[in-house]
């Protein structure tokens, strides 16, 4: 990979790992919920979870969208349906003032947030991309094992970092949202954006 392109990567995939999306809006609820620490396991779960699928889609799983059409839209749907799902947990995951304190909730694990990225149209669109764009003798069918690597591993250094913001966003607005009320209203607000962020896959016809 010459620099030129390493940097164009580094670049792109900070931009598509700081931006708005499912994974930093579902961080910055765990962050507000259930602090930092308690908040590690999903931010790795994101990042080496979202390295894999990177990988494996630069080694052979853009070809299979290529010979089967309808396993893209299909796809799509399926994480339509689930994130609506999730923002119906966020929704929830404030108690009344009588129930226990949030503290007592699950965050999501590392394996929940692995799996996520499987069903995250935003992560499907930046591995597509930067594996068409990026790796070395890239191209629908033609990149290498190797370059398919290298792209996935500075997906990982940048990634990380950048959702660790979310994240540390999320704790220091703890103190803001001492109330169930105010709990309860922040995580509406946060399953509502969760939502609207279906919007890229409503608006292109789950293409």
């Amino acid at each position: 990979m010459t620099p030129d392109l390493l940097t164009a990567l580094i670049l792109f995939a900070f931009a598509a790992s700081i931006t708005p999306g499912p994974n930093n809006i579902m961080l910055l609820a765990s962050g507000a919920n259930f602090g930092l620490r308690r908040t590690v396991p999903h931010m790795l779960g994101i990042s080496l979870g979202h390295a894999l699928m990177t990988s494996l889609v630069g080694l052979g799983l853009i070809g299979l969208f290529e010979m089967l059409p309808w396993v893209r839209p299909t796809l799509m749907a399926g994480c339509a349906v689930y994130l609506v799902y999730l923002a119906w947990k966020i929704a929830n995951a404030a108690p009344p003032p009588e129930a226990e304190d949030v503290a007592k909730g699950r965050p999501l694990t590392f394996l929940q947030a692995a799996a996520f990225q499987w069903v995250n149209p935003k992560a499907w669109y930046m591995a597509i991309y930067a594996q068409t764009n990026f790796a070395p003798e890239a191209g629908i069918l033609g990149v290498t094992w190797a370059g398919a690597l290298a792209v996935a591993l500075v997906f990982a250094a940048t990634n990380l970092p950048s959702v660790t913001v979310w994240a540390w966003g999320g704790t220091q607005l703890r103190r803001w949202l001492d109330g169930p009320g105010r709990l309860r209203a922040f995580n509406i607000t946060m399953a509502l954006l969760l939502v609207a962020s279906l919007w890229p896959i409503l608006s292109g016809g789950f293409g």
